[in-house]
C-alpha cells in the first residue's frame, strides 16, 4: 500500500489532523507539503496559502490522496509520526527489540520480526493509543521494506481493525 492509498482510507478528521499538527509544530513542514502538492496540480503555492486555514487543510488532504502525491504522502506521514507520536514508535520499536535513536527512528531494521513478540505490542498499542494512528504507523512501517515483513502482514490481514478497506476488498 502506498501512502497516498493510506491517505485515501484514512478518516477525513484524521488525515487533517496531520496536516493541522505540521501547520502548527512543524511549520517548514508544512510549508514544503503545500509547495509539493501545489507544483503537482501545476499551481502557484501561494494560491492555495491564500485560502483561509481550514480550506488550506481541506485542500491540502484532496491533494495528497492523489496518486502523483505518493511521495509527499510517505514523507509527510513519517514526519508526522516521527514528531507527533513518537512515544508510540518508541514502545513499538522496545517492544520488538529494535534499536532507535530514542526519538522513534529506527537505526537498523530487522530482516525478521518475531510474531508473537508483535502481536503482543500491538496489542498494548490498540490499547494506550488511538486505533487510527496505530493502523497508519504499521502499513507505513511496512513501507520502510521492500515487500514488508510478512509477521506484521499476516497481522493485518487477521485483525480487521488493522485493515483498511481497500485493501481487505483487494484480497478477497
Amino acid at each position: 500500500m502506498r501512502a497516498n492509498q493510506i491517505f485515501s482510507e484514512m478518516k477525513d478528521e484524521t488525515a487533517a489532523g496531520v496536516f493541522q499538527f505540521l501547520r502548527d509544530e512543524q511549520r517548514p513542514v508544512y510549508g514544503a507539503a503545500l509547495s509539493s502538492l501545489a507544483a503537482n496540480r501545476k499551481l502557484r503555492p501561494v494560491f492555495v496559502q491564500k485560502k483561509p486555514v481550514p480550506q488550506q487543510i481541506s485542500w491540502l488532504v484532496k491533494n495528497i490522496r492523489m496518486k502523483s502525491s505518493a511521495e509527499v504522502a510517505e514523507n509527510v506521514l513519517q514526519l508526522w509520526l516521527l514528531k507527533g507520536n513518537s512515544k508510540m514508535l518508541i514502545a513499538f520499536l522496545d517492544g520488538l527489540e529494535i534499536s532507535h535513536d530514542g526519538e522513534g527512528a529506527a537505526d537498523e531494521l530487522p530482516e525478521e520480526i518475531d510474531a508473537a513478540k508483535l502481536k503482543t505490542v500491538v496489542d498494548q498499542l490498540l490499547k494506550d493509543y488511538d486505533s487510527d494512528v496505530v493502523k497508519i504507523y504499521l502499513h507505513t512501517f511496512q513501507m520502510q521494506r521492500a515487500g514488508g515483513w510478512q509477521a506484521i502482514e499476516d497481522l493485518i490481514e487477521e485483525n480487521p481493525d488493522l485493515q483498511y478497506k481497500s485493501v481487505a476488498q483487494e484480497a478477497s
